[in-house]
């Protein structure tokens, strides 16, 4: 069985960019558009890795569904890489292993995000 991948982005070119490269891996790949959706579709799709951006309907509304998903008994294993330019836009930058008790992802990747780095974070989150 191929493994889920949620993206939750509210961009559709960032969206269709990241499918086709998750696609031509063999995974099976969910779309959400913002982070109430993303939530939804997490508890009843059950995904194996969420992708999620940071600035959607507000500017942090990628943290929130991030603290959510750790807070869900159901949902806390899952892997979720932060795909975003948060970083561009701010100059507000974000280091893992620093701002881990701040930021409850396994991976924050940059956009635009190479995708050879992205299968390959993909993979190492699902211990491929």
């Amino acid at each position: 069985m191929n493994k889920k991948i949620l993206i939750v982005d509210d961009d559709k070119d960032i969206f269709e960019s990241m499918k086709i490269v998750l696609e031509s891996e063999g995974y099976q790949v969910l779309w959400a558009t913002n982070g109430e959706d993303g939530l939804k579709m997490a508890r009843a799709e059950k995904p194996d890795l969420m992708i999620l951006d940071v600035m959607m309907n507000t500017d942090d509304e990628g943290f929130q569904v991030a603290y959510k998903v750790r807070n869900d008994a159901d949902l806390s294993d899952l892997p979720i890489i932060m795909a975003t330019s948060v970083s561009r836009k701010t100059g507000f930058s974000f280091d893992r292993e620093r701002d881990e008790a701040f930021l409850p992802v396994n991976e924050f990747l940059e956009k635009p995000i190479d995708p050879k780095v992205l299968i390959d974070k993909v993979r190492e989150n699902l211990g491929q």
